[in-house]
């Protein structure tokens, strides 16, 4: 029996064969992984940043509801004090802002409420920066006057996140009012990763712990070490850096670095898996049922 491709030159056939099995060389190809891979990155954040909001109301609004404050203290210390109403106001403010800011962050990158229902996602955007810039300066306040857990480094990393959220709200917004879209949305996307430093902080701790098998390079007691110094400034660094890569492979890159972006962001993304799940297992699931 002659085989279709026998009637074919050899040089063509083996052309085929290697277009075919080449994948990795195909532009369109690559695009689609590197797209498809940051689907894969956000879907992982969507679903852990969903869990931490979950778990900020069912056991600080829980308890803030019933007027007992206290049972804040069960963990973070000091969280609530008897006679220090702006103390006590500053930190409730910043637990419920946290809840509003990364609902919010998670509707404002979802394109088809962009394309939709942009009224929405404009008054959405307006309430987020600001809620934003109210949160960061409460946290501030916390670790600066009011006193927090931690030392010197961490409050240094802490601050240098708050600036960092000031200074792209001030830059996402300026993009969007003189109607610089694509900046905008640059802009908008680097907010969000520093506003979510606080919930990458807890999943790189717990995905840290599960990894080394115990608390490492951080005495869990103090709460201080260097590794905690470390995390204080990475958990928005790094995802930020990682975000500079996708969008120079998302506009400038060749098919190579575009495959190796989207291998980076697939490993991160199981990493944020894991380390999200264990933060729901060990931290915020018992405490929303205790």
């Amino acid at each position: 029996m002659i085989s279709p491709t026998s009637v074919l030159p050899r040089e063509t056939t083996a052309t085929r064969v290697l277009e075919v099995a080449d994948l990795s060389a195909n532009p369109d190809f690559s695009r689609r992984t590197l797209t498809w891979a940051g689907r894969l990155w956000f879907g992982v954040v969507v679903l852990g940043q969903l869990m931490f909001v979950a778990y900020l109301l069912a056991f600080y609004g829980r308890y803030g509801m019933a007027g007992d404050f206290e049972a804040w203290n069960r963990v973070v210390p000091h969280a609530h004090r008897a006679g220090d109403a702006l103390g006590n106001t500053a930190m409730a403010l910043h637990v419920a802002l946290a809840a509003l800011v990364i609902a919010g962050g998670l509707l404002q990158l979802l394109p088809w409420l962009r394309r939709r229902l942009a009224g929405l996602h404009r008054w959405n955007g307006r309430v987020y920066m600001l809620g934003a810039l109210a949160a960061s300066g409460a946290g501030l306040y916390m670790v600066w006057i009011r006193g927090a857990v931690g030392d010197m480094g961490q409050h240094l990393g802490l601050t240098l996140n708050a600036v960092l959220i000031w200074g792209f709200v001030a830059l996402a917004w300026r993009a969007a009012r003189r109607g610089q879209f694509v900046e905008h949305r640059r802009w908008a996307m680097r907010l969000f990763m520093v506003v979510s430093g606080v919930w990458f902080f807890r999943v790189g701790l717990m995905f840290w712990i599960l990894v080394n098998g115990g608390p490492v390079g951080f005495d869990p007691d103090s709460f201080t070490g260097p590794f905690l110094t470390t995390l204080a400034f990475v958990d928005y660094l790094l995802p930020l850096a990682v975000l500079e890569l996708y969008f120079f492979a998302e506009s400038q890159a060749g098919v190579k670095v575009r495959l190796a972006v989207a291998t980076l962001l697939a490993g991160l993304s199981v990493a944020i898996g894991v380390g999200a799940t264990m933060a729901a297992m060990a931290m915020w699931f018992p405490r929303m049922v205790g």
